[in-house]
């Protein structure tokens, strides 16, 4: 009996020892291993996910994908012709593989922001449920090897919605990729819990009497917001409905933090900003797209031979040039990771220190940008500005105000998002919790419940 928390930032397992949450080193990767995936080929993502799995999910899975599985080999033999490695990487070491050779092979960051995605053809879908069962496949492979026993029955966590458009059917299509994806790992059964929900269990354990709390999960994806009544008569609670007071979930959190930071703070060294020689400012599409890692349709535009013209075109009557060159260069060599990656490197220096310098040299030789921490601010105050609306929204449905708030996720480390918290929540106090381990361990306590 596990909580599996498949984050948009980072995996994390976890299971009950003594009544107490306990989370499961994952071998290379920690506790947390980032969300993040690299294959030499994406067509092979198929292949090193069926000789990942253990009998009969193994030979179940090869039985339907034979097609897939062919073609994949087809590409792995090239691979091994050409004297590549042609294993899959997770985590960190798949970033490290994209950064040692952007133009090569297939990175993919965060592949739980394009589950709800509205648009996506039954092959996409199809991806992406690879893409999601090959990360779990390898995230279960190392807990029952440090566990030392076979995990069957999870509690996966969810937002309250993947997508913030037509959010039925966006959970529907995210919810079926999960199940499908963990049946083919091999958990017989599975359950999900609410992210901001199980976030707030682990909070809820150390609470001695009833107490209305508004805990805020700020994920990599999406930001959640429950309002909930908590204390020790409901711990032991398997129907937790009436206690939910409210709740307001969107599609923002740090990768869209990251974004920001990088449109604003980063691509004006890349030309955003500038003007053309006619003195018309230059058209600011193709920075957006090329930043937009969550977006699928986004970053195919920005990728396409069309646009590769169309932005050659505005070298001509750019003003600028030197500046847009280095567009270019990220179009030429697909660097969209590794500026917003530079982004989010900035994004946590600046949670300690007023100001960081972040390095851009795979742009241009030299090429730095020193950022203070007001920037930061200035360039991701929508984004901040939506977080407190859902949890006012959150606490317009209680028709109660919270007594504590409980914020909880990566980028609730910010000292930003605490102190805007504050200047709009005066007089209520603001406890932040375990930035990565809340929903992990909340998820624990729930699956032990409702597997018990």
């Amino acid at each position: 009996m596990i909580g599996f928390d498949y984050g948009t930032s980072n995996c994390a397992i976890g299971y009950m020892l003594e009544g107490q949450p306990q989370i499961v080193n994952l071998g290379q990767h920690g506790r947390f291993m980032a969300s993040s995936l690299y294959a030499p080929d994406r067509e092979m993502i198929v292949n090193g996910l069926a000789d990942s799995l253990s009998a009969p999910f193994k030979q179940n899975f090869i039985n339907n994908r034979q097609y897939l599985l062919n073609k994949g080999r087809e590409t792995l033999e090239d691979l091994r012709l050409d004297g590549l490695d042609t294993h899959l990487s997770f985590g960190r070491e798949a970033l490290s593989r994209y950064l040692d050779d952007p133009s090569e092979g297939y990175y993919i960051k965060s592949p739980k922001s394009f589950l709800g995605s509205t648009g996506l053809l039954p092959a996409q879908i199809a991806f992406f449920e690879h893409i999601v069962a090959a990360m779990m496949s390898h995230v279960k492979n190392l807990a029952e090897d440090e566990m030392q026993r076979e995990l069957t029955q999870v509690v996966i966590g969810r937002p309250i919605n993947f997508q913030g458009r037509h959010a039925e059917q966006s959970n529907k299509q995210a919810i079926e990729v999960l199940i499908n994806a963990a049946k083919h790992v091999g958990y017989k059964d599975v359950e999900f819990q609410f992210e901001p929900v199980a976030a707030g269990f682990d909070y809820e354990a150390q609470l001695q009497k009833e107490t209305r709390v508004l805990v805020v999960d700020i994920g990599g994806g999406t930001t959640d917001c429950s309002m909930l009544l908590m204390g020790p008569e409901y711990l032991n609670r398997l129907d937790r409905e009436e206690s939910l007071l409210g709740h307001a979930g969107r599609r923002v959190g740090g990768n869209d933090f990251d974004i920001q930071l990088a449109l604003k703070g980063l691509m004006p060294n890349l030309g955003l900003d500038s003007n053309l020689k006619s003195g018309k400012p230059m058209p600011v599409n193709s920075f957006h797209e090329a930043v937009a890692i969550n977006n699928v349709h986004a970053q195919s535009e920005f990728y396409s031979d069309k646009n590769g013209r169309f932005l050659q075109s505005l070298l001509i009557d750019a003003e600028q040039p030197e500046l847009f060159k280095r567009l270019i260069k990220v179009h030429k060599n697909k660097l969209s990771y590794q500026v917003v990656n530079s982004a989010e490197q900035t994004k946590i220096g600046l949670t300690d220190d007023t100001s960081y310098t972040a390095d851009l040299a795979y742009l241009d030789d030299g090429l730095k940008q020193k950022i203070e921490r007001l920037e930061m601010f200035v360039a991701t105050e929508r984004e901040l500005n939506v977080i407190t609306d859902l949890m006012q929204d959150a606490i317009e449905q209680a028709e109660c105000q919270p007594d504590v708030i409980f914020v909880t996720g990566g980028t609730a480390k910010s000292p930003i998002i605490r102190e805007f918290m504050e200047s709009k929540f005066n007089n209520l106090p603001v406890v932040i919790g375990d930035h990565f381990g809340s929903v992990t361990a909340g998820l624990s306590r729930w699956s032990e419940r409702v597997f018990r």
